[in-house]
């Protein structure tokens, strides 16, 4: 990691959070870390917790003093959150976040941060369905994928900044504007996490100790928190609605083709399902 920020503000210490804590010390990382929760009493007791210098329930007294701040929030509290300091953000401040929607955050926050500072998008595709700081983990982002979200306003430097600072954690970055990573992540996360909570929600309780490694695999996600998933699913309805229109079609050709007992088509079907999948490995 190298010095080219001094104190970095974590809002939201919780799984993601906390890993950009760990990860940072693990990378020798000898700035300032201040952590702001809504429960500074409780974070400051949970394991990992000590990777910060100071923990705040009051994100004013962060915005005050750091180079960086990350919203590492649930998605429908980051312009909130951002709105409320908007007078206090010093010149140069870089404000990024990690929330899995995008495309209405950045285009609420381009007009609220001053000149003087930036606000730039990310998402980086690491996590589980577990929460809290005590599940953070130093190797998280090390060769994952973090998508930054410019708009046509973003600075050039605070651009690099934001991939450097990501890519000091080990993630691999890849740029692209709100509006495409919204419908990509319809695809590859949104539309899935539904699909999985859909499945789980229709098993009948008696039928629990039937549930292999099958079904535990297909819909572990659905064991991510409702709250943070209603709010991604509300600021991503568009392009999800779509993808999951899509998916209906997909499913509707395999309940067709089982229904009329076309086993030739079953198996195009399946065997262009196993190309895909074997392709992500």
């Amino acid at each position: 990691m190298d010095g080219a920020e001094h104190t970095i503000g974590i809002v939201g210490v919780g799984l993601i959070g906390g890993s950009i804590a760990v990860a940072l010390r693990d990378r020798g990382f000898e700035g300032r870390l201040v952590g702001v929760s809504r429960a500074p009493e409780r974070l400051a007791r949970q394991a990992n917790a000590d990777a910060l210098n100071h923990i705040s329930g009051h994100l004013s007294e962060a915005v005050a003093e750091c180079s960086l701040l990350i919203f590492c929030t649930p998605v429908d509290a980051i312009i909130p959150g951002v709105r409320s300091i908007a007078q206090q953000i010093q010149p140069g401040t870089l404000l990024t976040d990690v929330g899995s929607a995008k495309a209405a955050i950045c285009n609420a926050l381009t007009s609220v941060v001053p000149p003087s500072a930036a606000f730039v998008g990310s998402h980086p595709l690491a996590g589980s369905e577990k929460q809290g700081i005590q599940h953070a983990r130093p190797d998280l982002f090390h060769d994952r994928c973090c998508v930054i979200t410019p708009t046509s306003a973003t600075p050039t430097d605070q651009h690099k900044r934001l991939a450097a600072f990501w890519q000091s954690l080990g993630a691999q970055v890849v740029s692209m504007t709100p509006e495409d990573h919204d419908v990509v992540l319809a695809k590859t996360s949104h539309v899935p996490h539904v699909a999985a909570a859909a499945l789980a929600s229709q098993l009948d309780t008696a039928h629990f100790p039937l549930a292999a490694t099958g079904f535990r695999d297909t819909t572990r996600i659905a064991a991510g928190d409702p709250e943070i998933w209603t709010a991604i699913l509300e600021q991503n309805a568009t392009a999800t609605i779509e993808c999951l229109d899509r998916y209906l079609t997909c499913l509707g050709e395999f309940r067709e083709a089982i229904a009329t007992e076309d086993v030739s088509r079953l198996k195009i079907l399946l065997e262009a399902a196993k190309r895909n999948r074997d392709a992500l490995d």
